[in-house]
């Protein structure tokens, strides 16, 4: 059997390259549908809210994939580990790891979890100026090392 996987992206699309993760999921709904690709799902958001706990808690593995203000070069990949952060009702955004955290405490699940990080430029207000150039760049690297990947699910990250 396939294993279910789940690709989650996150930004404000209106906010430049802050959308990476957002058309990441866009272009790669694309190709999973192209490909007829059953075991691969989709969602997007702002950012990650607690109830996301509950979201993943139906795959075995999930992909976070976010813009990037780090000193990287194109895109990184991590495991996600559990983070113990304190979660407020107020809270309204949260990481990857807590989201993880809150999905083994209240469903006794733990997909395995990755965040794909991708180097992002301009965080610009002005709605509709679409991505850098640059941040164009490293989306299609990250693109194309998923679309590998998720072809071969036995090769290491």
């Amino acid at each position: 059997m396939d294993k279910k996987i789940l690709l989650y992206g996150y930004g404000n699309p209106g906010r430049q390259d802050d959308a990476l993760g957002i058309r990441f999921i866009e272009r790669m709904q694309v190709w999973v549908k192209e490909k007829g690709l059953d075991n691969i799902f989709f969602d997007s958001n702002y950012q990650l809210n607690i109830e996301d706990a509950d979201t993943i808690s139906d795959y075995d593995i999930v992909y976070f994939v976010d813009a990037s203000m780090e000193p990287i070069e194109d895109f990184t990949i991590s495991k996600v580990e559990f983070s113990t952060a304190q979660v407020e009702f107020t809270m309204h955004a949260i990481s990857p790891g807590v989201v993880l955290n809150l999905c083994d405490n209240i469903y006794n699940k733990i997909p395995k979890a990755y965040l794909v990080h991708i180097k992002g430029y301009e965080w610009d207000l002005e709605f509709n100026k679409g991505l850098t150039e640059k941040g164009e760049k490293n989306l299609q690297s990250a693109i194309d090392y998923m679309k590998e990947k998720l072809t071969d699910l036995d090769t290491t990250i």
